[in-house]
């Protein structure tokens, strides 16, 4: 068996979490391989909306096995609150032995946030645009080689390790100024750490090998999007992480050669959070209405997304860069209403009209050369079958394929697991 991926081919916020929910009956594991509680999955069915910051988007399957993975930084007081936010609404993945974590994934400590809020801070007006979530120290701490990993609580000194980097930390933030108390916090997170030790720990790799030994399904999980990748991304306005498909092997201790199928997923338009390069960005009313349609504002962040129009020079990049095998169209009801709409399919860029990604869209803007399309009016939102899809959506469809090179496989037109159509049968009579 193999490793089928997971992934979003923008810049986040691509819908991952509801395609997983979507799929993972079709899977036996389901296994996050990176990022951290800067996740923002949000799913919906029954008439209930969960965000997911850690926990892996299978764990409202019945079947599915859920792994966070050796690549993921975990803090522990966000993995609490999620868990007993799921206990509320009658989900127990611990109880129901749905849950377990790699004893190589890393740890959040109170003081990695505070070194990314003072980091941010300091940086004026070349803000990241970080969700201050302690995650970029903590990979540091991690390529560093000495950040605390979740196989350490059960050792008999980790409050002795603890102790040591927090000291590190603290000498740190003293050049900066006065230290903040974070007593608070840390009492949290030693609470949070006990509940930890109650979630089996397994040696991740020989955790996901062993299922494909099996004949057993496997789902990787992506978090953030292919554009934010700490390599290929529109660098320094990254994550902190590889984001593409060559990070679930690192992320979770497979092989290459196990890789399956590669799904990426990408709105029918686009968004970013934060700081960074946005050449097909509208600041303008056309943004504004994407926005107050697509209610385009972070789930972990609640901050209000950038939008603009899809971007194909972009997602060719993407699609390229993770090998992708099939891909899958989100919020295409969003774009219901609009006359005509526009995709990205060339840059001018340092005088030449380019059709790839520059080395660096930031010090050198790329302005989109844009081309009409003619949109559609039909309400999506209550699509149930192929037939029903409108002429002119399947001609954005069709269009997007010739460029991409990719067949779109799923359709999704609302944020429900039921507002999700397979396109196989329009594929077989092409």
């Amino acid at each position: 068996m193999a490793i089928d991926v997971l992934l979003g081919l923008q810049w986040g916020d691509e819908g991952k979490g509801k395609i997983v929910d979507v799929l993972s009956p079709d899977y036996d594991l389901i296994a996050r391989f990176q990022g951290g509680p800067n996740a923002g999955h949000t799913l919906e069915f029954d008439g209930q909306k969960y965000v997911l910051n850690t926990i892996p988007s299978g764990i409202f399957n019945k079947k599915a096995m859920n792994l966070i993975g050796n690549g993921v930084v975990i803090d522990p007081i966000t993995l609490k609150r999620e868990l007993d936010g799921l206990k509320q609404n009658g989900f127990d993945p611990v109880a129901q032995n749905k849950l377990a974590i790699a004893r190589k994934a890393h740890l959040i400590l109170p003081t990695h946030q505070l070194l990314d809020a003072t980091s941010e801070s300091n940086m004026g007006s070349n803000k990241i645009g970080s969700t201050l979530k302690g995650i970029g120290p903590t990979y540091m701490d991690k390529t560093g080689r000495n950040g605390l990993r979740v196989g350490d609580t059960m050792l008999p000194d980790f409050k002795e390790r603890y102790n040591r980097l927090v000291n590190k930390h603290k000498s740190i933030l003293a050049h900066y100024g006065e230290i903040p108390d974070f007593s608070e916090r840390e009492a949290a997170f030693f609470e949070a750490i006990e509940l930890l030790k109650n979630i089996p720990q397994v040696d991740g790799e020989h955790f996901v090998n062993q299922y494909l030994r099996e004949g057993k399904t496997v789902l990787a999980e992506g978090a953030q999007g292919t554009m934010l990748d700490v390599d290929f991304g529109s660098y320094p306005f990254v994550t902190s992480s590889n984001t593409t498909a060559a990070g679930a092997c690192t992320g979770l201790g497979a092989a290459p050669n196990k890789i399956g199928q590669v799904i990426g997923i990408f709105k029918a338009y686009c968004t970013r959070v934060g700081g960074g390069p946005f050449p097909t960005e509208l600041d303008n009313e056309t943004g504004e209405e994407l926005r107050r349609i697509g209610r385009e504002f972070g789930a972990t962040t609640g901050r209000a997304r950038r939008c603009g129009w899809i971007d194909l020079v972009a997602l060719k990049y993407a699609v390229m860069l993770n090998g992708v095998t099939e891909l899958v169209m989100t919020k295409a009801d969003v774009l219901s209403g609009f006359d005509t709409i526009y995709a990205c399919t060339h840059y001018q860029y340092n005088g030449e009209t380019i059709d790839y990604m520059p080395h660096d869209i930031n010090a050198v803007k790329a302005e989109p050369i844009l081309e009409a399309i003619p949109g559609w009016n039909e309400n999506l939102t209550e699509i149930r079958t192929v037939d029903q899809i409108p002429v002119k959506l399947l001609s954005y469809i069709a269009y997007l394929e010739k460029h991409l090179g990719v067949p779109v496989k799923y359709l999704s037109v609302g944020p429900d697991r039921e507002q999700t159509l397979c396109l196989t049968s329009i594929f077989s009579k092409r």
